[in-house]
């Protein structure tokens, strides 16, 4: 516990992270949403549903370096007006929209979506200390899970009590109300030593080095295979009638994590996210064998879960560590498209090949992907070793034996 109690007291980092909670609840819920929305008040397909989800990946995965490189330059608060009224634009005129329209709209919004995920990541390598990050990226990454956990649950329970139009515009609103608080927060995008306002320009090829384009692949080959396990686990408790008890393993599977991203943020001994994202793989592998019963696929469940949020975690501190603080903004963003990039394609990844062959599947293949992915970039990791010395390579965990 002391590392958390350490990293907790530092200033500012308490209200940051409880902030990041309640803010990213309406983010999670607005898959759901718009999926309920397209199919119950548009009356078109899970398809057509499927398709306005990827615009706004899409968008998302190429508007977020650049609004990051735009913090880098103008700071915060011009960064969330303009979001926020994006995001309040959007999300106001979705209800009325017909389908052809709803689609480039989407594309729009995720493109100057509210960049919550980014900013907190960035503010914690800015409030917190290198050696004390791993702790606060664990508790970062754990809120993320509770916010995921919350987040489509109550789009759910809203669309059934309410309308899913309705829960649009409460999505929206919420969206809205997070970016305000933020705005009033204004957390630090750089710690007190790193200077303020704007900074000396640094070429992309100065820091865009094959080390932190490793870290983004990892990023991107860990979410693959949550997106994937996701989608495979819902077809085995489908092909097995125990659909009911989905929100059972899906829990088993979120506290598994958080349990994980507690275990990691409260050790000392640093890990490579590129060694966790391969034990991540390697263990998502097998969890189709439990699939038969929904209690078996809870226990299969287990160990990879318990890595989820160490993984995300080792990223997002890798990033922070390898990200000079002028380019930090638009490394975190490229940090957050490679997480949805990686979401994006595991999951119809999955579905293509349960629908080919079986459930099973749609656990092996994502997992042999991620290895595939893992063993692709273990020569960076290596070569980083045989340059740096032990005493170097311990105080950089962003690549070191076991993060």
């Amino acid at each position: 516990m002391k590392p958390y109690r350490e990293a907790l007291a530092l200033p500012g980092l308490r209200s940051l992270l409880l902030v990041a909670v309640l803010a990213r609840i309406p983010l999670t819920a607005t898959g759901v949403t718009l999926t309920f929305y397209v199919v119950e008040d548009l009356g078109r397909g899970y398809g057509a549903a499927g398709l306005v989800g990827a615009a706004i990946t899409v968008g998302a995965a190429i508007g977020g370096p650049l609004l990051g490189r735009l913090v880098d330059r103008r700071g915060l608060r011009p960064v969330l007006v303009l979001t926020a009224v994006a995001e309040a634009v959007f999300w106001s005129t979705a209800p009325l929209l017909s389908y052809p329209l709803l689609l480039p709209a989407a594309f729009l919004a995720g493109s100057l979506a509210l960049p919550i995920f980014s900013v907190i990541r960035q503010s914690v390598a800015a409030l917190v200390p290198a050696h004390q990050r791993r702790p606060a990226y664990a508790l970062d990454s754990m809120s993320v899970e509770l916010s995921f956990m919350v987040g489509p649950a109550l789009a759910t329970v809203s669309v059934a009590m309410i309308s899913a139009r309705t829960t649009l515009y409460l999505v929206g609103a919420g969206i809205v109300a997070a970016g305000v608080i933020l705005w009033l927060l204004d957390p630090p995008v750089r710690a007190a030593g790193e200077g303020t306002g704007p900074q000396p320009r640094i070429a992309r090829r100065q820091w865009l080095t094959s080390r932190i384009v490793a870290v983004f692949a990892v990023s991107a080959a860990a979410t693959l295979v949550l997106g994937g396990t996701d989608v495979a686990v819902i077809a085995a408790l489908r092909e097995n009638g125990d659909m009911g008890w989905t929100g059972v393993v899906l829990a088993v599977w979120a506290v598994a994590s958080l349990v994980g991203g507690f275990a990691y943020g409260a050790v000392r001994r640093p890990f490579s996210p590129v060694v966790l994202m391969g034990a991540l793989a390697l263990c998502t592998v097998p969890v189709g064998l439990g699939g038969s019963h929904w209690w078996l696929l809870c226990l299969a469940l287990i160990p990879a879960g318990a890595l989820c949020a160490p993984t995300i975690a080792a990223t997002s501190d890798a990033v922070s560590r390898l990200a000079p603080a002028g380019v930090r903004g638009e490394a975190m963003g490229m940090h957050g498209s490679a997480v949805t990039v990686g979401i994006a394609v595991g999951a119809p990844l999955a579905g293509a090949v349960i629908d080919r062959t079986a459930p099973l599947w749609g656990f092996v293949v994502p997992g042999a992907v991620g290895l595939a992915i893992a063993l692709a970039v273990l020569p960076t990791e290596l070569r980083r070793r045989r340059v740096e010395p032990p005493t170097a390579a311990s105080e950089a965990p962003e690549f070191a034996a076991t993060h």
